[in-house]
């Protein structure tokens, strides 16, 4: 599985400002695809709802917003929640980066990555988000890493995918 990642994400490069829109929006379905990927691989999926380590019921790939146990789904049905909230995770952590400079595409998954795990509230608040502002990239990927705590443990899980996200952070930079 990691190698099909390591694959996937070796076909990205960084967005080229001069390209055209067209391009541009090539990028960014592709960031998207990779996005879906990676965050799959670490949340893996469920069709039937599950608590999570803290109890809250979960479904498909980590979703909690409206899920009540008992619930069921598709694999459509999944793969739908899932862009859904990626997007909106990723336009929530746009809205707190200042300036909203275009970042490397690893850096980007990374970070919506980790933002839809610990909730745009928290990312927005976090001294990750308030180093890139500062223009600190290596700074904020390695705050990433301090979030690797569920209901105020540390959770080897967690430990693991934030090792992650902090290698893929710092790939283009």
């Amino acid at each position: 599985m990691r190698q099909f990642f390591a694959a996937l994400i070796g076909l990205f490069r960084r967005p080229d400002p001069d390209k055209p829109k067209s391009q541009a929006k090539k990028g960014a379905v592709a960031g998207l695809a990779l996005t879906i990927a990676f965050v799959s691989g670490w949340e893996g999926t469920r069709y039937v709802a599950y608590r999570d380590p803290v109890g809250i019921p979960t479904i498909c790939e980590g979703i909690t917003k409206g899920v009540q146990m008992g619930d069921t789904a598709t694999r459509a049905q999944c793969d739908a929640m899932l862009t859904r909230e990626l997007e909106t995770h990723e336009r929530g952590l746009d809205a707190c980066l200042d300036p909203p400079t275009p970042l490397p595409v690893k850096t980007k998954v990374a970070l919506v990555s980790w933002t839809y795990n610990v909730g745009v509230g928290g990312a927005c608040r976090s001294t990750a988000v308030r180093r890139f502002n500062a223009g600190d990239y290596r700074g904020g990927c390695d705050a990433v890493t301090m979030w690797n705590k569920a209901g105020g443990r540390v959770l080897p899980g967690l430990v693991n995918r934030r090792a992650a996200e902090h290698k893929l952070c710092l790939e283009d930079l």
